[in-house]
């Protein structure tokens, strides 16, 4: 079931929305400007997907200009619009470490886990890959479906900010985390869809999700 969010009166109010998704993704934007994707109040524009038909309320929550995530159940939130080519900038940090994620491009249906491309927000793995419900990739596959990140973790600390950046130019796909690259997949069958944030263990903050047209 989706849950959608829209603010009233500065708190987060969350309503199921009805109908079924279409199987094929709606056409994507692709940004010419700078969007702020969380307005820093509420949760309008994003859709949440849970386990088990969990109250996102219960999951999700808003407070001091920070998206707060308890981690359970697995999830994820979603945006309702689709994109392509473009960079894609989270600040996020764990107040209890553990597992997290970005997901881009994903396509219908919505499922736990849905056709995607995972960019790995687990503490000490930012910058690995999971590829799931059949997207592809040129590089082969490790621990099933995952594509591992080569060189040490960029990330600080828990508890301090983290700057994840994923960019996505058509089929390739890169992690930086804290300005260093840390990963890319070349060849990938899908190249648009919505953004995610997983809910997947870790109690985590977000401050920024910032999108960003590519340069040249």
């Amino acid at each position: 079931m989706k849950r959608t969010f829209a603010g009233l009166a500065g708190l987060v109010l969350f309503c199921i929305a009805s109908g079924v998704r279409a199987e094929e993704p709606a056409q994507p934007i692709v940004p010419t400007t700078k969007i702020e994707l969380f307005n820093g109040k509420d949760l309008t524009g994003w859709v949440s997907h849970l386990k088990d038909d969990t109250d996102a309320a219960t999951v999700w929550s808003v407070k001091d200009g920070v998206i707060a995530c308890t981690g359970k159940p697995n999830g994820y939130l979603s945006t309702e619009k689709s994109y392509a080519n473009y960079q894609v900038t989270v600040e996020w940090r764990f107040t209890r470490a553990g597992n997290t994620g970005v997901l881009v491009h994903i396509n219908p249906p919505d499922k736990v886990w849905p056709m995607c491309i995972e960019c790995q927000g687990m503490h000490d793995h930012q910058g690995d890959f999971w590829i799931w419900s059949g997207a592809k990739v040129n590089e082969p596959l490790e621990r099933k479906n995952g594509v591992i990140m080569k060189v040490p973790s960029a990330e600080k600390p828990v508890g301090e900010w983290n700057t994840y950046q994923v960019v996505c130019r058509a089929d390739t796909v890169t992690i930086i985390v804290n300005g260093q690259k840390m990963n890319q997949v070349t060849g990938a069958n899908i190249t648009f869809g919505q953004i995610g944030i997983q809910s997947e263990g870790a109690a985590i903050e977000v401050r920024r999700v910032t999108l960003e047209p590519l340069s040249p």
